[in-house]
């Protein structure tokens, strides 16, 4: 383990980017805290603070100079592995049929990016989606070639959200795996500096390029005190204990009924969700049909075209396609996939509409009492205060 101040994760930018690397980091922009292409400490939104609520976003500026003091926002880095369109080819008119020019990704022509800031649940969101892009019977080339050449700056969480419910599905809030470089941010004696980890080749090589020294143990103690208080600010979990069988058991309970008077179907959750990897395809022409182009693009389970079919739609009603999706992503993607497609990052709840909570609808299904509304945040705010 190591320390390193401002200075130092300054260099990392620097070196990362002398490496040929697009640097991806938090800005503030529209008022929420989105993933960009970043080159300073300056773009960073620093000392800037979320507060999330089942529905309900907003930024605040604190009373600190944290540069990771947000949680998470609308984005996640699936967009930049897995974009939200892509031309899959084109075709262009000749004198006797068209002429089709295939959409090839090279190793050359692929962008080669270093994720800064990357959060223990989304770590393992990106870890879901290899299993469906990388590592299954067919792998996506520009998927694959995109998350090898990655260079994942990892950062433990010293803060939980309002909607955060990591702890409980075991996503964090401490990164484990999968980071070439992670740093816990510590501000204590009026004192602010970084205790750094290396994971991997990639990353010692980054890190004999900046100024460092040796953690103390204060240091590491320091840090590791900081991840357990944002453990201990978890105000929302989700009790897992056979939920795949229970899914499977419930798929005619009332509660269906109940969130489809609410949901809305505007696929929110699923666009969000760094998980979700729904796709679908269009063709566009130009005017005069002499240009075609097909392009993939995101799409959701909960869109009414989604399980358009010859036969007519399988899913037509707003219960069907919540019950499909939270039953996919808690249940069945686990004999797919050998996981939960949940990772508790909580973005679903933030930016639905209407705040349908995840972890509510869970509870419901099990026969349990559901909490009061303000009940999540009020525990949340006086566990932080706590501890901030």
């Amino acid at each position: 383990m190591y320390t390193i101040e401002e200075e130092g994760l300054q260099c990392i930018l620097r070196v990362l980017r002398e490496l040929g690397y697009r640097t991806i980091g938090p800005r503030l922009h529209n008022e929420a805290i989105i993933y960009e292409e970043i080159s300073d400490l300056r773009d960073f939104p620093r000392g800037w603070i979320d507060e999330q609520e089942a529905g309900s976003y907003s930024l605040h500026q604190s009373d600190n100079d944290r540069f990771f003091g947000f949680v998470g926002g609308p984005h996640s880095w699936k967009k930049f592995l897995f974009p939200p369109r892509k031309q899959l080819f084109s075709a262009s008119k000749q004198e006797r049929g068209f002429k089709i020019s295939a959409s090839v990704d090279s190793d050359s022509t692929l962008p080669k990016y270093a994720f800064i800031g990357v959060r223990a649940c989304d770590l393992h969101a990106i870890a879901i989606q290899d299993k469906v892009f990388a590592n299954g019977e067919i792998a996506d080339h520009a998927y694959s070639s995109l998350r090898r050449e990655a260079f994942i700056l990892a950062v433990n969480c010293t803060r939980a959200g309002g909607n955060c419910f990591c702890v409980s599905m075991n996503t964090g809030p401490k990164v484990e795996s999968g980071f070439d470089l992670a740093v816990t941010e510590v501000s204590a004696d009026g004192g602010h500096y970084f205790v750094l980890e290396v994971g991997s080749n990639k990353g010692e090589t980054v890190l004999d390029k900046i100024p460092h020294r040796p953690a103390q143990a204060v240091d590491t103690e320091r840090a590791d005190t900081a991840i357990r208080a944002a453990a201990g600010q978890m105000g929302k979990a989700m009790n897992t204990a056979n939920i795949k069988q229970l899914l499977y058991e419930n798929s005619e309970h009332l509660e269906w009924d109940d969130v489809a008077k609410r949901c809305l179907t505007c696929a929110n959750c699923t666009m969000v969700c760094p998980t979700c990897f729904c796709s679908t395809v269009e063709d566009v022409t130009d005017l005069t049909g002499d240009h075609a182009e097909r392009w993939r693009r995101w799409d959701s389970c909960f869109t009414l075209d989604f399980t358009k079919v010859a036969g007519g739609n399988f899913r037509p009603s707003a219960k069907s396609r919540y019950r499909q999706w939270m039953t996919h992503k808690l249940a069945s993607w686990i004999d797919q996939f050998g996981t939960s497609g949940c990772v508790g990052c909580g973005r679903c709840i933030t930016w639905c509409p209407v705040g349908i909570d995840i972890t509510e609808e869970v509870r419901a299904i099990r026969g349990e009492q559901r909490l009061p509304p303000s009940h999540d945040m009020e525990m949340s705010d006086n566990k932080a205060k706590e501890t901030i």
